[in-house]
């Protein structure tokens, strides 16, 4: 568990690298303490998603990969956190994956990065999930 890319396992699925969200230190799962000040879950659609965009994300991460990163540790917001699990995903869906790494490993709960005011991050497209 880094914070490398890694390559997708099966070689006919997506070539795209996948974040992890593992603490090689502390070999624990990242998950935010709390949900950041712009979570995809907030009432409100802090992230101007797409109408059904956020429905579309939480039905892919039920299905295959089973949690959502929070969009604020991704790479592209500049974040000194690294990849973390969306704590509004985790405390509304308990996937088999989420349980699985809660079993195996547990969780190492960090906070959500301050936001940057000069900076407006916008939603990267399918980078939110793992």
């Amino acid at each position: 568990m880094d914070n490398t890319f890694e390559p997708a396992d099966d070689p006919g699925t997506d070539p795209s690298p996948r974040l992890s969200v593992g603490d090689p230190e502390r070999r624990k799962t990242r998950r935010l303490a709390r949900e950041c000040n712009t979570c995809v879950f907030k009432p409100g659609n802090p992230m101007h998603l797409d109408p059904g965009r956020l429905k579309q994300m939480v039905a892919e991460a039920r299905g295959a990969a089973g949690y959502i990163i929070c969009h604020s540790t991704l790479p592209y917001a500049g974040s000194p956190v690294p990849p973390a699990v969306c704590r509004g995903f985790a405390d509304r869906y308990h996937t088999w994956q989420l349980q699985v790494m809660e079993r195996l490993w547990g969780f190492v709960d960090v906070e959500p990065p301050e936001p940057d005011p000069a900076r407006t991050p916008e939603c990267p497209g399918d980078t939110h999930h793992a």
